[in-house]
């Protein structure tokens, strides 16, 4: 079975892993692995700064695919993540607690949140018949972890962060792709940042759609949703594209 989107059709959807099927730089996910004991973090803050973080993150990441800096490779993965827990604290914390929170969100053991709408919108796809995989720049043994967490299947993980060349990658797109046994064209890949998940996907022939749950980019028109329950309606009307601002934005980097 095919998807409309816009005045096309696919065939299959390839998912981003966190922030997209399973909760990951969260106010809860962070509370947990720096203070599981409290005191309760400001999730108002905690937000606040999760946002700015990703978003750098997201240029640092199309840095690399347009080639201004390397690619993010899993190195530059946990130096972000140390970044945004400096940013959640207000403070740089000592080495080896800095590399223990970092450890623990990359492999959580406690309770792992879950997203409402995401069971039910692949309910809808197996329903429909529509194949899904997932795609992830994380390190396929925490890809694995989590998705068992949230009673996902690992062997849904096409690509993860560990092959020679980690989404966003043109190369890690269409490994993905490849599993599908699908042309790019008829794959749309669903992701939370908008240069290196969206723009990065159309770079490699994939269509794409924005779910940004951060709510880090609300001036991104057309392609942008904030919850996976508006998947098929997003789908129909078209993929994303940048507003004014957001190309001022690009053309500055």
């Amino acid at each position: 079975m095919s998807l409309p989107y816009g005045a096309l059709t696919v065939d299959a959807v390839l998912f981003d892993l966190d922030d997209v099927l399973v909760p990951f730089e969260t106010p809860a996910a962070w509370q947990w692995a720096w203070r599981p004991q409290g005191p309760v973090l400001g999730e108002r803050r905690v937000r606040a700064a999760v946002r700015r973080s990703i978003r750098r993150w997201d240029r640092r990441r199309w840095r690399g695919v347009t080639g201004r800096e390397p690619p993010a490779d899993l190195a530059a993965l946990l130096q972000h993540l140390r970044e945004s827990l400096a940013a959640v604290a207000g403070r740089s914390l000592p080495e080896p607690e800095t590399e223990a929170v970092v450890r623990r969100i990359l492999r959580p053991a406690g309770e792992v949140e879950r997203y409402p709408d995401v069971a039910p919108a692949l309910e809808r796809l197996r329903a429909a018949g529509v194949p899904w995989g997932i795609a992830t720049e994380l390190p396929a043994d925490s890809a694995q972890w989590l998705l068992r967490r949230v009673g996902l299947d690992p062997a849904r993980l096409f690509v993860s962060g560990e092959g020679p060349s980690p989404l966003p990658d043109r190369a890690a797109f269409r490994a993905a792709v490849a599993r599908f046994d699908l042309p790019p064209e008829r794959v749309v890949f669903v992701g939370d940042l908008f240069w290196s998940d969206a723009r990065a996907a159309a770079r490699a022939g994939l269509p794409s759609l924005l779910l940004d749950r951060h709510d880090a980019w609300p001036k991104v028109q057309g392609g942008r949703i904030v919850s996976l329950d508006h998947l098929e309606s997003a789908l129909a009307a078209g993929g994303t594209s940048a507003s004014a601002d957001e190309a001022a934005d690009d053309a500055a980097e």
